[in-house]
């Protein structure tokens, strides 16, 4: 039994299998499960990384039919049911019977994958310790500039994406500035920061009812967010962002911190199984998959969270958990004898974001709530899907001095963080270039 994928639907489907009679290993290119909800707190520097990262190996110390294998998956071979996987150069091969592919997404930059050179992604702990070297830096920056227009693009914080991650960085930021770090500095007053977040889209929060999105657009303005709908970006570079705007015209906006926080793209396993199997994949790189989440042609197989295309499910992390436990409760029972199929149902539990300090917002079905009592309800849940006694109990700690106090622990920062980072990433987009030019021009 291999599960692919240390996330929520990889650590659901290998938690639901503790008392199975399998001997399961659970490959996966990190050695930590990342809470990526909360990815946003480490980048605003509320949080450390630990605190909501950690060790897969850790988390599944107890379960004695687990092994943790640290690699990257290269290639699934179905008719042989067996993949490669890479470890620092190393490749080796690993058979299985039964597997759980829940690798997971990454940023989707909608075929422009130089802007993440500039405008990094939040996905990954790298993601967010970049974002926090850059937000960091900038009033650093700004505090060593002397030329006004300079040291207003220093100040100036640009986020792409009106979803949720976006209106949690954007609130964030916009504490931090006005609340955080007042009195740090002296030629320079951090709250004369700009924050401005762009969507292409009509809406802040797009999946949340009418309500709410109007609610979190005032709460954004009441905390000085510039919030510009209808805005595609169009060019990012070292300084700022070309925008495109709905009526044809175009401008510029300058920015030397910004964050892309629109768009998700599947693992590219998805694109893998599909050439070997009956399924297809969306414009988003989800895998189709049979209503109990197998692979056509590959009941072996299934294929569960932001992998898995079925009924529209959108890309939670409670559908990941449902999925992943519904996988490897349909395998405990196949070893019970039991093969009758079943289909995965969701349920919908709602949904939540917050916008700042005691700001947040959560609906479920015809329940609506914001404010202080939606905020309080957004800790508690986060707090209970925290994976770790130790982990609640910093985030509780580092909460209280960010929310009740003005402090935010987590303010150190490196020149790797941000540039050597940089550097990989244009080495990255470089080789990339270079092999879909050969592609187009063989020798």
């Amino acid at each position: 039994m291999v599960i692919v994928g240390g996330g929520f639907g990889g650590l659901f489907a290998a938690r639901a299998l503790r008392r199975a009679p399998v001997d399961l290993t659970v490959v996966d290119r990190t050695n930590h499960h990342l809470f990526q909800p909360l990815l946003y707190q480490v980048a605003t520097a509320v949080l450390s990384e630990g605190d909501i990262a950690p060790p897969t190996r850790e988390v599944l110390r107890r379960q004695q039919n687990a092994r943790v294998l640290l690699g990257e998956v290269m290639d699934i071979d179905l008719t042989a049911r067996e993949m490669t996987i890479e470890t620092a150069g190393e490749r080796e091969r690993l058979a299985y019977d039964s597997l759980i592919v829940a690798a997971g997404a990454g940023q989707s930059y909608f075929g422009h994958d130089e802007f993440a050179a500039h405008a990094p992604g939040m996905k990954t702990i790298d993601d967010a310790l970049e974002v926090r070297g850059r937000i960091f830096g900038a009033f650093e920056m700004a505090e060593l500039e002397n030329d006004a227009q300079q040291r207003a693009t220093w100040l100036t914080f640009a986020v792409v994406g009106a979803g949720p991650t976006g209106v949690e960085l954007a609130g964030q930021i916009a504490e931090l500035s006005r609340r955080a770090l007042t009195g740090n500095f002296r030629s320079i007053d951090p709250a004369s920061a700009r924050i401005i977040v762009l969507d292409a889209g009509d809406a802040v929060l797009p999946s949340f009812p009418g309500r709410l999105q109007r609610r979190a657009r005032r709460d954004l303005g009441r905390l000085g967010v510039e919030v510009r709908l209808g805005t595609m970006v169009v060019g990012v570079d070292a300084d700022g962002l070309d925008v495109s705007l709905e009526d044809g015209s175009s401008s510029r906006i300058e920015a030397k911190t910004k964050i892309w926080a629109a768009g998700v793209q599947a693992s590219p396993l998805g694109a893998l199984l599909a050439e070997q199997s009956d399924a297809e994949v969306d414009r988003a790189g989800r895998v189709s998959v049979r209503p109990d989440c197998t692979l056509p042609g590959h009941p072996e197989v299934f294929v569960v969270g932001d992998m898995m295309g079925l009924d529209r499910l959108p890309g939670l992390a409670e559908v990941a958990m449902q999925s992943g436990s519904h996988a490897s409760r349909a395998i405990a029972r196949r070893l019970s004898g039991d093969t009758v199929e079943r289909p995965f149902r969701y349920r919908d539990l709602g949904t939540m974001a917050t916008i700042a300090r005691f700001r947040a917002l959560a609906y479920y079905r015809r329940l609506r709530l914001t404010g202080l009592v939606a905020w309080l309800l957004w800790a508690f849940v986060h707090l209970a899907f925290l994976t770790g006694f130790k982990n609640r109990v910093a985030a509780v700690a580092s909460w209280t001095v960010a929310f009740v106090g003005r402090g935010r622990p987590q303010r150190t920062i490196t020149e790797r963080q941000v540039f050597a980072r940089m550097r990989e990433i244009e080495a990255a987009v470089a080789a990339r270039r270079s092999g879909n030019e050969r592609a187009k021009h063989p020798v």
